[in-house]
């Protein structure tokens, strides 16, 4: 039987992750009313349904990893710009691991954003896929380049239909506007480094 510490520790970290979702939506209703787009042009561009990202914007839904990349994008920005912190200005050249954001996802997928620089445009991730973990429900797509080394696990990534099943040490590269899924079929944890890299 848990103890009450358990249940505390586990209504917090409940409440971190509410927190986290409604700031990444107001971060995404924000950008996107800046640039003066509409949600049914933001679906367009990603692949993402309106209602989807409608409900992101209110944070009422926690949106898969292959949402936020591809919406992120579609604003022109990184996933990491959706989580609202304030960067020092003159940063250490080391990022520890407690400083860099993850989000964990409904879908059994965690990307944790070990770099990301702004001036060159790519962003350096370690996603974690548990067994049957996804980067989200359906293929997405998005501007840019994306390139993703295995490190354990198996994955397999679904690009333009075509099926492509990863062992530790095969890396994939692709232009990130194919449609494309990152699925768990293995039955241990799945951990991979994925860079992405901004543009058409």
């Amino acid at each position: 039987m848990a103890s009450s510490n358990d249940a505390r520790t586990a209504v917090a970290a409940g409440d971190a992750a509410d927190q986290a979702i409604a700031q990444i939506g107001a971060r995404v209703r924000l950008l996107r009313s800046r640039q003066g787009l509409t949600l049914k042009e933001v679906a367009s561009r990603t692949g993402v349904s309106v209602s989807m990202l409608s409900m992101l914007e209110r944070g009422v839904a926690s949106a898969s990893v292959g949402t936020l990349v591809s919406v992120a994008s579609a604003l022109g920005v990184h996933m990491s710009d959706l989580f609202d912190r304030d960067e020092p200005e003159h940063s250490d050249p080391v990022r520890r691991l407690a400083e860099q954001p993850s989000v964990r996802t409904n879908e059994g997928a965690r990307r944790r954003v070990a770099h990301n620089d702004v001036e060159s445009g790519v962003e350096l991730a370690v996603n974690e896929y548990e067994p049957g973990g996804a980067s989200g429900p359906v293929a997405t797509h998005h501007d840019g380049r994306e390139f993703g080394m295995l490190i354990s696990g198996t994955l397999t990534v679904e690009l333009d239909g075509q099926t492509h099943t990863l062992k530790p040490g095969d890396l994939i590269a692709y232009p990130s506007d194919r449609p494309h899924r990152i699925i768990n079929s293995g039955r241990k944890k799945a951990v991979a480094v994925w860079v992405n890299i901004e543009g058409p």
